[in-house]
């Protein structure tokens, strides 16, 4: 999920969702991680139902900073704290 454009070119892209399948793992875990950091986009969200967690990659100093959720904890974003997502 990416937050996209307006009639006057793009937005700043705030939060990215991505969702993990088994032909996009390498892309989703290591190719896009380059490419929303060189786009400065200040979260990340993989979604990896093949591993049953969710990592949040937040930047700290230029780099992304990464939380694995597992189980039942609650997914908080930085960004937009009203969103707040139950694993259970």
């Amino acid at each position: 999920m990416v937050v996209a454009r307006s009639n006057s070119g793009c937005l700043p892209r705030l939060l990215i969702v991505e969702v993990v399948s088994p032909e996009s793992v390498k892309r989703d875990y290591r190719h896009k991680r380059s490419e929303y950091a060189a786009l400065e986009v200040p979260e990340y969200c993989i979604i990896d139902p093949l591993k049953a967690k969710v990592s949040v990659l937040l930047v700290e100093d230029g780099f992304y900073e990464e939380t694995v959720f597992t189980d039942t904890q609650q997914i908080v974003s930085r960004t937009f704290p009203e969103l707040a997502i139950d694993r259970s």
